[in-house]
């Protein structure tokens, strides 16, 4: 039975990548079902997402694509395998809620498998849908200490994305580069305007307009990290900074979702501080 694959390539731009790319696919017996090329003309920088079908080995298509590809190439071939999520929360229900809903019913191609709190308001709601739930508190620790807790709980579970659902605490940049690439995060507000701290409270001051929401994916500079999906509501004067908060958690979770979707359908490519979404 045919077994589906998906294929990115990410590499210096040369002449003649697509053929070549597609020759070693035909050549290890697969179909190409879809597939999308970008070149950034100002990085001279090729992407390339293609779905395939047949049965070839994994391993040896990975190396045959590295041979004939530009050195420093980051090749990945990818198959149906369901993806790990851990979600780091705090006191905030709505986007974990959203995500655990979306679990239960099988929506995406991976599994919830734990939840991590500093707090532990949300234990019985999350373990309603029988995911395990770690409360661990950072009273009375570092940040660095507080985080070596987290780390151990993280690393058992062995995930593929590490999911920040609105989990209220600014990470080290020891953790953000240990899980480069991994940790996904929500911020309330369109990026990158009201970085950091209340948001809702920076726009409500600033008289806006229109509030929004980011999903990105976390480094060690504070929500500067390469984005994924962002949208927006309207709002007008009469909107006080709590009726913001209260107007903005649907656009949160939603912008949130559509992120998820994305990137565990590998159609995310990291271009330095930027993405590639096919």
């Amino acid at each position: 039975m045919d077994k589906q694959f998906t294929i990115l390539v990410n590499c210096t731009d040369e002449t003649g990548l697509i053929y070549r790319i597609t020759r070693i696919l035909f050549e290890n017996g697969l179909n190409i079902v879809k597939n999308g090329e970008f070149v950034d003309q100002e990085s001279d920088h090729f992407f390339m997402r293609t779905e395939a079908e047949g049965t070839t080995n994994e391993s040896a298509l990975t190396e045959a694509l590295t041979a004939i590809l530009p050195a420093n190439s980051k090749v990945e071939v990818i198959t149906g395998k369901k993806k790990k999520l851990v979600i780091l929360a705090t006191k905030e229900n709505h986007c974990l809620g959203d995500l655990l809903i979306r679990n239960h019913f099988n929506e995406w191609n991976a599994e919830i498998t734990a939840v991590i709190s500093n707090h532990d308001l949300l234990r019985d709601f999350t373990e309603r849908f029988d995911v395990p739930f770690h409360h661990v508190p950072a009273d009375n620790c570092s940040r660095e200490e507080h985080e070596q807790l987290l780390t151990e709980i993280i690393n058992r579970y062995a995930p593929d994305y590490i999911v920040l659902a609105r989990y209220m605490r600014i990470l080290t940049p020891g953790f953000a580069q240990q899980y480069r690439g991994k940790v996904i995060n929500i911020h309330h507000s369109f990026l990158p305007a009201f970085i950091g701290a209340r948001p809702y409270r920076q726009a409500f001051n600033r008289g806006v307009k229109i509030i929004g929401a980011t999903a990105h994916f976390v480094t060690d500079q504070l929500d500067e990290g390469p984005i994924i999906c962002q949208n927006v509501i309207s709002i007008d004067h009469s909107h006080s900074a709590p009726d913001m908060a209260r107007a903005g958690r649907g656009i949160e979770k939603m912008v949130l979702a559509q992120a998820l979707k994305l990137v565990l359908e590998d159609r995310v490519m990291i271009n330095g501080n930027k993405t590639v979404i096919f």
